[in-house]
């Protein structure tokens, strides 16, 4: 954590949902990780479909893990922590496949030629972050999965 503290950014204004007492916070609490998705399809080049930034997420980090230990849920030093869909305010940003072809309504052209509204078997989803400055860049390596059938 201590990498992204030049990467700190004020994180959007919460007043809609009004934050608890306990989630009220002071500071930077944010991050300027800059956040891209490309959708590959088999035997075709990727086409970039997103590109976000965790600036945008309105629940920071800390929010987060005090929420779910308030809930009582058992959190362990290692554990794994997932923020969910990161959408910017465009279109262009939208984190996830359902917001960008508005549930199924519109289609999404890829670089190849192949359209989709929906991810499909064979197809290769790979994301990147990272946090770059005029003085660092900070990677996290790229998180790839692809799209296989389903076992009959």
């Amino acid at each position: 954590m201590e990498a992204l503290n030049p990467f700190r950014v004020a994180g959007p204004v919460q007043d809609d949902p009004e934050v608890f007492e306990y989630l009220k916070y002071e500071g930077t609490r944010n991050f300027d990780i800059k956040l891209d998705v490309f959708l590959q399809p088999e035997n075709c080049k990727a086409t970039c479909i997103s590109q976000s930034n965790f600036k945008y997420m309105y629940w920071n980090m800390p929010q987060q893990l005090a929420h779910h230990t308030v809930n009582g849920c058992n959190i362990n030093p290692g554990d794994m922590m997932a923020s969910g869909t990161i959408s910017g305010k465009d279109e262009k940003s939208y984190g996830s496949l359902i917001e960008m072809t508005w549930g199924g309504t519109k289609t999404l052209k890829l670089d190849c030629g192949n359209e989709r509204k929906f991810a499909q078997d064979g197809d290769t989803i790979i994301m990147r972050g990272y946090c770059q400055n005029e003085e660092l860049r900070i990677g996290f390596g790229d998180c790839v999965t692809k799209v296989l059938p389903a076992n009959k």
